[in-house]
């Protein structure tokens, strides 16, 4: 029996520089470059997840991190199935400007699932993770650590999230 068969639109949320250009070339192609690259408007990238017999082609709307486009943002919004929302360890105002970016997320795609990701756990943290899970754990979100550039839980981030927008679509 073929298996049941998704479309999803995943967005990345967070602030410029945070790693979410990173994050999705490690996810999608297992490769990392230290070069920063500012995102201008959304890239989309599409990868093919296989999981208990379900077909995924994820589209990933990596979503540029001005705060200043918000109207621009709530366009990229439309439709998605669940967000990964990025913050960097070792800036902590990228952790504060969270809820500013999961509240327009949710104005536009409505009640759909939202994880955390604390990028660049390779480097020196300016912040805990605890300080992270408390506002996640208000919002019913899950938080994973992440490093682009080892490629810890990045994987496991965009397969939870995957599952997740399965489940809310099934």
């Amino acid at each position: 029996m073929p298996p049941d068969k998704y479309i999803l639109k995943l967005c990345l949320l967070g602030d410029g520089a945070v790693g979410k250009t990173s994050l999705v070339r490690r996810f999608v192609f297992d490769a990392f470059d230290d070069k920063y690259l500012m995102s201008f408007g959304t890239k989309v990238t599409k990868k093919v997840i296989l999981f208990d017999e379900v077909e995924v082609d994820l589209m990933i709307w990596d979503i540029l991190g001005q705060k200043a486009q918000k109207t621009l943002h709530a366009a990229y919004y439309r439709g998605a199935a669940g967000a990964l929302a990025v913050c960097d360890f070792t800036r902590p105002e990228t952790m504060h400007s969270l809820s500013s970016w999961i509240d327009g997320f949710a104005s536009v795609a409505g009640e759909m699932p939202v994880t955390i990701l604390v990028n660049k756990s390779d480097l020196d943290k300016t912040y805990s993770v605890d300080d992270v899970k408390a506002f996640a754990d208000s919002i019913g979100s899950a938080v994973l650590e992440t490093s682009a550039k080892t490629g810890e839980n990045v994987e496991e981030a965009f397969l939870l999230m995957a599952k997740k927008m399965v489940e809310m679509s099934g």
